[in-house]
């Protein structure tokens, strides 16, 4: 699998647990956990998708890391800003919240 679409798939697996992340208290413990949680995830990634461990692929994979992270904690704060429903930290969620009340109206 080629670097970018490995680091896309980073990207958007991160956005949660970036929205996560500003949802919660700096430097408590669900704030570690939503920085911590996806490196299993991305590490078996690199695994499967076969782009090895070689040099170029750390910083790519790790801005992908932390602009998931970044685009997350902006998404939530866009998102107190402009719901119209309760706002959660969960991203799926709330967006479940949202197109259900939409779709009353």
């Amino acid at each position: 699998m080629n670097i970018w679409i490995v680091a896309l798939i980073v990207l958007v697996l991160t956005l949660p647990f970036g929205y996560w992340k500003a949802s919660v208290k700096r430097f408590s413990l669900q704030w570690f956990l939503s920085i911590h949680l996806p490196i299993p995830i991305v590490v078996a990634l690199r695994i499967v998708s076969g782009v090895g461990w070689e040099f170029i692929t750390y910083p790519i994979l790790v801005a992908a890391f932390f602009v998931g992270h970044f685009a997350g904690g902006r998404l939530y704060h866009w998102w107190r800003r402009h719901a119209q429903a309760p706002v959660t930290a969960c991203i799926i969620w709330n967006m479940a919240k949202e197109v259900k009340l939409r779709a009353k109206k």
